[in-house]
């Protein structure tokens, strides 16, 4: 069995079947998986499981309170602007950008402690970073962990059923699977806590950056603009959390290929182009699967990248001291190149009009 192959955890219902075609399973086998995975009763391992859904399961109260104590139009404004822009971009920049692909590099720990608690937490790094290298090599094939042609519950469910970590590494696997977490700060468990936890993090270290990422947020935002502005803020992230499963369901066209021609140049894949998430959040999804490592994704006129825009920020004050940018080649390879052969072409057809026949 390949590396790839072995990093996740495989569900009960398995990946493929004896063709190699990917295992659609049923409403009630998802549901089932989810639950068996973040029992802690029966595996202290799905520790990690369990953390990513209590989050959300946390935030609760303040969407209560929001919408029953404190609601105003303009606290809505203000949260919409946070769920779709602003915890949206985050997660470009930090889990997408930084801590998947490594596409920059910061010139000093703490501007990378500041980027990563900029928004109000939402789920531990490992869930995403880890089973993300596998989407990128499986992408839409059996193994991908949140695979849209399983459907939108099977995307939607993939945190918990899909993305924690294979328990049964062997050492040297389990040290190739760290070193994707190496550079991010996260705390990395030892290859002996590795079996006693199941996780790459440290669970001291998740769940205490969770609790002070939520006491540092909660009590700005209370400080800002009362309980109102927190319980809204929060509101906000407890919605975008819900919501961000869905997005490579979107994002790779619902599992059919609907790619658009001049906009969408990466056929290896059904990733495509979106404008809300591309404009709101610089997740030109279809560019980024044509160059991962690249800390801008918007390559076309038009196509706003502010996750790009802040990362190269910081390069200009000097908190980020190099980054990877494919526009050129982009440009080179699929904007020049396409123009030069549609000349060649016209160069040819006129030389056909004008040749004088016999």
């Amino acid at each position: 069995m390949a590396f790839i192959d072995n990093i996740l955890q495989t569900p009960s219902y398995g990946w493929q079947d004896e063709k190699g075609e990917l295992i659609k399973p049923t409403k009630k086998q998802l549901w089932s998986e989810a639950f068996s995975r973040i029992n802690v009763f029966k595996d202290k391992r799905n520790w990690i499981s369990l953390t990513s859904w209590l989050m959300a399961t946390l935030m609760a109260p303040f969407v209560y309170l929001f919408f029953v104590h404190y609601f105003s139009w303009p606290l809505l404004a203000v949260a919409i602007v946070y769920t779709f822009i602003m915890i949206s971009t985050h997660g470009t920049i930090w889990f997408h950008r930084y801590c998947t692909h490594k596409a920059f590099k910061f010139s000093h720990p703490i501007f990378r402690i500041i980027t990563q608690n900029l928004a109000i937490k939402t789920f531990p790094e490992e869930i995403y970073v880890i089973s993300h290298h596998v989407h990128h090599v499986k992408s839409d094939m059996p193994g991908d962990p949140y695979n849209p042609k399983g459907g939108l519950l099977y995307c939607m469910l993939s945190d918990v059923n899909h993305q924690s970590i294979n328990k049964e590494l062997s050492e040297a696997d389990y040290k190739r699977v760290a070193f994707f977490m190496q550079h991010t700060g996260v705390w990395i468990n030892s290859y002996k806590q590795y079996q006693k936890w199941g996780s790459v993090a440290s669970p001291v270290y998740t769940i205490g950056l969770w609790f002070l990422n939520w006491a540092f947020w909660y009590g700005t935002l209370y400080l800002i603009g009362g309980h109102g502005l927190a319980t809204a803020l929060f509101t906000a992230a407890v919605v975008w959390f819900v919501g961000v499963r869905a997005f490579n369901y979107t994002g790779h066209g619902g599992g059919e290929e609907k790619h658009v021609h001049g906009v969408d140049f990466d056929r290896s894949n059904l990733s495509i182009n979106q404008a809300r998430p591309g404009l709101f959040a610089g997740e030109w999804h279809n560019n980024h699967h044509l160059y991962p490592g690249s800390a801008r994704a918007g390559f076309l006129p038009g196509q706003l990248d502010l996750a790009w825009i802040y990362i190269y920020s910081l390069y200009k004050i000097g908190a980020v001291s190099s980054y990877h940018d494919s526009k050129k080649d982009f440009i080179r390879k699929y904007i020049a190149a396409k123009q030069e052969k549609e000349m060649v072409k016209t160069s040819a057809a006129t030389r056909n009009e004008l040749t004088p026949t016999n």
